[in-house]
């Protein structure tokens, strides 16, 4: 689990580090948008994956059980 989430947040500082020197002053309101959208996608993916994780350690904790 602690892998998911070094490359979540990997992936967000990549994001973020590219968008900040990626700027344009002219489009600076259109990348905001951009990189809004782009961390609600990184965050999303994240708890998805932790979600999984979390699924399959607890289908792999009731297999033990029964």
């Amino acid at each position: 689990m602690k892998n998911a989430f070094k490359f979540g947040f990997l992936g967000l500082l990549a994001t973020v580090a590219f968008a900040a020197c990626n700027t344009t002053t002219s489009e600076s309101e259109e990348t905001a948008d951009s990189l809004a959208t782009e961390i609600e996608a990184q965050v999303d993916s994240t708890i998805d994956s932790i979600d999984s994780l979390g699924d399959a350690a607890i289908d792999s904790l009731d297999s033990l059980v029964n």
